[in-house]
């Protein structure tokens, strides 16, 4: 795997390149662009929700430097599905250039147009189903039903003259799904009949044995769990899991509850999939959830958002007691998702906050409520040898998912030298057959923060976490440059490190000293002695009191 930037050679006319912008070490902002013959294609743009040590970080986009001078080469983006990290990066690749046509399925068009319209852009869209082809310019797509855990899920075998790709999207093989729409292995035999020159597969649960369990599973569950629960039910799940809320929504009227949806995406996304028929809601389910006050406690069903511990989501403030819906004695909490690695802590927390208020949690380590949208290690064994591919690229995983994927490569015949692990950045050119990597891009993270798009970077994420750890001290001395001489100060003030001033009463006599001596060594710059009662400051702290605060040190000439 390459570790060093590296410059790729100019693309050869007929060649193929491939250069994944996200998803390659990570779960999320999955973002890959093939080019050839002076043409790109995007297939998805999502993006990656920050961990606890990105604070004030709203969300993290795919790198698009390799295109942002390049725009109007664009000639579409493909979108696999609807789930964020594979859609939530569209509005900032569109601010670059609106009328980048978007192609995807019914579902994931919807779900897109209305992102976009609360970032005011009227995207130009092609929706397309499996089984149908469509041609861009020196591409040929042809549009696969793959399985997920949202419905209308595609992968996309893409043709040029330089060989036939492979990009699966998120996928599993689940062979009774709820929407009885499964993986179309026939179409994946046909292209392994064909020649796969370049094979994309989802790697996410590459490490996981066996088979990923069926999402018929889970119903019976959620049917049992709501038919004991003595009060209020809340089952939090992610916004865009329409077959985990078909589910929900089947159980709770079994047991002659109402469903309330809560948060504006659960809200929003589920509207859409019932307008558009992949959701079927039992009549007299629904409720507004201002009404569902009125109702008593064993009638009722919350369907919210906050699955991942996200602390503005629904469930963290119930949690915390800021929401409208207070968790109570008696009342049954489900989570019915996976944990996102880097959601551990943030996921637990919020679990020992609704136990602490009385609640019975339900989660994927107590109960079956949930299973993955992920194909394991006996379904990707399935796709490599129906498929046999000439060479493999394992994308959408953290490393070691995209290392345990190239192992069952490996085993199933795959050359070694033909499998190719990398990170974001990484340069593919495939022909005749032949996947080379030629270089390795200097590739980032993007972050959102608010209104700003790129601004923040990685040590102003260190300064944050800095003052989130450690604390703020700042020193403000007036002083006579010629001498060194303390005029006014040191005035000393902190913030997260200690609450009685007096403790800086040591320091200040060595502040004053060292500004003493450093002036008696020539300095006579204010930013000089700056430096100085920086270091000062720091030493002492340090040893002292065994801290690294934030410390800024103002000194200016009386």
């Amino acid at each position: 795997m390459p570790t060093t930037i590296q410059t790729p050679r100019a693309l050869e006319k007929g060649t193929l390149r491939v250069i994944p912008t996200g998803g390659l070490g990570e779960i999320g902002r999955n973002m890959t662009v093939y080019e050839i013959d002076g043409k790109l294609l995007v297939v998805d743009a999502g993006v990656l929700f920050p961990e606890e040590h990105q604070p004030g970080v709203d969300l993290i986009l795919p790198d698009f430097s390799p295109i942002t001078d390049r725009l109007d080469d664009v000639l579409g983006v493909v979108l696999t599905h609807g789930h964020e990290d594979h859609i939530g990066a569209v509005p900032y690749l569109l601010r670059l250039r609106k009328d980048i046509p978007l192609l995807g399925s019914t579902l994931t068009l919807a779900l897109v147009e209305a992102k976009l319209k609360e970032h005011r852009i009227a995207p130009y869209t092609m929706a397309v189903k499996e089984g149908q082809i469509e041609k861009l310019g020196p591409f040929e797509l042809e549009f696969i039903a793959v399985n997920h855990s949202i419905p209308d899920a595609l992968a996309v075998a893409i043709r040029t003259s330089a060989g036939l790709v492979l990009h699966t999207g998120d996928f599993k093989m689940d062979q009774l799904p709820l929407d009885d729409r499964i993986t179309d292995l026939r179409a994946f035999a046909r292209l392994g009949e064909e020649g796969v020159d370049l094979f994309l597969p989802d790697s996410t649960n590459a490490d996981v044995p066996g088979f990923t369990a069926l999402e018929r599973d889970i119903g019976p569950v959620l049917d049992d769990v709501i038919a004991r629960a003595p009060r209020r039910v809340v089952v939090a799940s992610f916004s865009s899991h329409v077959h985990r809320v078909q589910q929900v929504l089947d159980a709770a009227h079994v047991n002659g509850r109402r469903v309330a949806f809560l948060g504006r995406s659960m809200i929003r996304n589920m509207t859409i999939a019932a307008d558009l028929g992949y959701l079927r809601v039992p009549e007299g389910v629904l409720i507004d959830a201002k009404k569902a006050k009125d109702l008593p406690d064993d009638r009722i069903v919350y369907m919210s958002t906050g699955s991942q511990g996200e602390p503005m989501a629904v469930l963290a403030r119930m949690a915390n007691l800021e929401h409208q819906i207070e968790i109570g004695e008696g009342d049954t909490v489900i989570l019915a998702s996976s944990l996102i690695p880097g959601n551990e802590n943030s996921v637990y927390r919020v679990i020992d906050g609704l136990t602490k208020l009385g609640a019975h949690v339900v989660h994927k380590g107590n109960a079956k409520v949930h299973v993955s949208g992920h194909a394991a290690a006996g379904e990707l064994l399935y796709c490599y040898n129906i498929l046999r591919p000439k060479n493999v690229m394992p994308v959408h995983g953290e490393h070691r998912h995209l290392f345990a994927s190239a192992a069952l490569a490996e085993r199933t015949g795959v050359p070694r030298k033909n499998i190719i692990t990398g990170q974001d950045g990484i340069v593919v050119d495939l022909r005749d057959g032949v996947a080379e990597v030629v270089g390795q891009l200097d590739l980032g993270f993007v972050y959102v923060d608010g209104s700003t798009v790129g601004e923040i970077t990685d040590a102003d994420l260190k300064d944050r976490r800095v003052l989130a750890e450690e604390g703020f001290i700042s020193v403000f001395v007036a002083i006579d440059p010629a001498t060194g001489r303390v005029v006014v100060g040191p005035e000393i003030q902190s913030r997260g490190f200690a609450e009685d001033e007096s403790v800086f009463d040591t320091v200040r006599p060595k502040i004053i000293a060292a500004l003493t001596e450093a002036a008696e060594n020539g300095t006579r710059d204010t930013h000089a002695f700056s430096q100085v009662v920086r270091r000062t400051v720091g030493r002492w702290v340090n040893t002292q009191h065994r801290r690294r605060p934030m410390i800024v040190p103002v000194v200016i000439s009386a």
